[in-house]
C-alpha cells in the first residue's frame, strides 16, 4: 500500500497556505491535515493532528516558527508523536534559519522554490533524511557559523577522535553539502557504503541528522567558512 504523508501547513498568510495546499494535494501521496497561521496553533495543531511533516514559516505574530519548531520537537522527550519541521524562509532571513535548524528543524527551503522541488523536500524529510541544500546552505554558514551561540560550543575537535579516517572524511564532504551519490561516486564506494558511514558518524557524535552534522563541522573547525570552493 502507498503511504500517504501527511502535512501541517504554518504560514501567517491565508494566500500561500491557499497556493501550498493546491501544490501539495495534486501527489497522490501527500496530504493536508490541517492549516495554522502562527506558532502557538502550529504546536496545538501538531499535537492533535500527528502530521509527519510540518511546513513552518519563521516570521508569524506571537510565536514565531523558530520558537514553535523548538517547542514541536521538545516534545519528543515525552514520547509524543514528533513530525519532521521543514522551515520556508525568504534568503534575507539567513539568521533564523541557522536558529531554526538548532532549534531542531529538518531542513529548510526558500519560499520561492519550484514546486517539485518542494514535493520532493517533503518526501525527503518524512523519510527521516534531512534538507541541506548547498547552494544555500555553503553561503549561509560562511556567514553566519563563525559568529552565532551555538549548545555545540563546548565542542572540541577532540570530540572528532571518535571517527575514523574514513568517517571524518564523509564527514567533511556531508559539510559541503555532498549528496550520499556525491559522496560515492567522489570516494569511488558504493551508495549503501556511504549510507552506513553516514550512520556511524550520527551515531557516534550524538547527531539527529545531516543539518546538525554540518552545523558541527563548522563548528568544530572541520570545516571553516571561506573554504568551500
Amino acid at each position: 500500500m502507498a503511504v500517504t504523508i501527511r502535512v501541517l501547513l504554518v504560514d501567517d498568510q491565508p494566500l500561500l497556505r491557499t497556493g501550498f495546499r493546491l501544490i501539495l494535494e495534486a501527489e497522490p501521496d501527500l496530504t493536508v491535515v490541517g492549516e495554522a497561521g502562527d506558532g502557538k496553533a502550529a504546536q496545538d495543531q501538531s499535537r492533535a493532528l500527528l502530521p509527519d511533516v510540518v511546513l513552518m514559516d519563521i516570521r508569524m505574530p506571537g510565536v514565531d516558527g523558530i520558537d514553535a519548531t523548538r517547542r514541536i520537537v521538545r516534545e519528543a522527550s515525552a514520547g509524543a508523536h514528533v513530525p519532521k519541521v521543514l522551515v520556508l524562509t525568504t534568503f534575507d532571513l539567513d539568521e533564523y534559519i541557522v536558529e531554526a535548524l538548532r532549534a531542531g528543524a529538518s531542513g529548510f527551503l526558500l519560499k520561492d522554490v519550484p514546486p517539485d522541488e518542494l514535493v520532493q523536500a517533503i518526501r525527503v524529510v518524512a523519510a527521516g533524511d534531512a534538507i541541506v541544500a548547498p547552494s544555500v546552505t555553503r553561503r549561509l554558514l560562511d556567514r553566519f557559523a563563525a559568529r552565532l551561540p551555538s549548545a555545540y560550543q563546548q565542542a572540541t575537535p577532540a570530540r572528532l577522535d571518535r571517527l575514523t579516517e574514513r568517517e571524518l572524511e564523509v564527514l567533511r564532504l556531508i559539510a559541503r553539502g555532498m549528496s550520499n551519490a556525491e559522496i560515492a561516486a567522489k570516494l569511488v564506494v558504493s551508495e549503501t557504503t556511504v549510507k552506513t558511514h553516514v550512520g556511524n558518524v550520527l551515531t557516534k557524535l550524538a547527531l539527529r541528522d545531516r543539518v546538525q552534522a554540518v552545523v558541527l563541522a563548522y563548528e568544530t573547525g572541520l570545516i571553516t567558512p571561506g573554504a568551500i570552493s
